[in-house]
């Protein structure tokens, strides 16, 4: 197939493609919080708006970038919305393709049902916890802090390259030996991962940017080099930039324009595969 970037609806995109034609899909779909996200990038020291910081000092500032999507959709309507898409996401999976669908506590429920009703409740594999410690706090209940990602299969058979995946250390490294030690061990469905720092150079100013190791151990994982990989919402390009990395072709779709551009950009200044 070779790597294809296409600027509009995901559903269109999907319907032309032919069936069992990509063996990797990450979505990273609205999460149906009822909201409009943002995200503003801001210059201080000229302009004419003002804010105040440290101590009560007033700093003048000009926004440099604004950039948003909706994710305001009633919730029967997100749910319909997200399972034609569903359905045509199964159809162009190849029979050993797998899909990781990435929610949040707002939905995760509903779109569980969704894939066991399209894929079949024996095709679930995992429900992977995406952890991080980032943000304020709420005063009245346990901080959210963690995202949930669907792991299903399309078949009996699936690819899963366990020793290509990133190892992590041991909480307790003197217990197994200095040999286990220094090679780590496999994460389990429990990812505590950071996400991408205000001060990161990966950072493009997206609203929802997932990071770049996030994505990859998904990619280890359930692709072998060569194949395609798939985001039908692909946003700031974070699935393309991570399978490019890894020497695979991608499949990178979404309808705003100011996305496409932060995702062509960071796909044009990309490293070389490193297999």
């Amino acid at each position: 197939m070779g790597s294809q970037i296409f600027h509009g609806d995901n559903l269109a995109v999907l319907e032309s493609l032919p069936a069992g034609s990509v063996n990797l899909i990450y979505i990273d779909p609205p999460f149906g919080t009822g909201q409009v996200r943002s995200h503003r990038r801001i210059k201080t020291g000229s302009g004419d708006a003002t804010r105040s910081g440290f101590g009560g000092r007033t700093y003048q500032y000009e926004t440099v970038s604004q950039l948003a999507y909706r994710d305001d959709m009633p919730l029967d309507e997100y749910l319909a919305f997200l399972r034609v898409r569903l359905e045509q996401m199964h159809r162009v999976l190849t029979d050993d393709g797998s899909i990781y669908v990435h929610v949040d506590f707002h939905a995760v429920h509903h779109v569980r049902l969704l894939l066991d009703d399209i894929f079949g409740e024996e095709r679930f594999l995992n429900e992977i916890i995406w952890a991080y410690d980032y943000g304020g706090r709420h005063r009245d209940r346990w901080p959210r802090k963690h995202d949930n990602i669907l792991y299903y299969s399309k078949g009996p058979r699936w690819t899963f390259n366990r020793d290509d995946i990133d190892r992590i250390p041991y909480m307790a490294p003197g217990l197994v030996g200095p040999e286990k030690a220094a090679i780590g061990k496999l994460p389990t469905d429990v990812w505590w991962m950071t996400i991408v720092p205000t001060n990161s150079k990966e950072r493009t100013g997206y609203p929802t940017q997932k990071p770049v190791a996030l994505i990859e151990r998904i990619i280890r994982a359930s692709s072998n080099h060569g194949e395609v990989v798939a985001d039908f919402f692909g946003g700031s390009g974070t699935t393309a930039v991570a399978a490019q990395r890894l020497g695979r072709d991608y499949l990178y779709v979404d309808s705003n324009e100011e996305a496409l551009a932060i995702a062509r950009e960071r796909l044009a200044s990309g490293t070389a595969p490193d297999g």
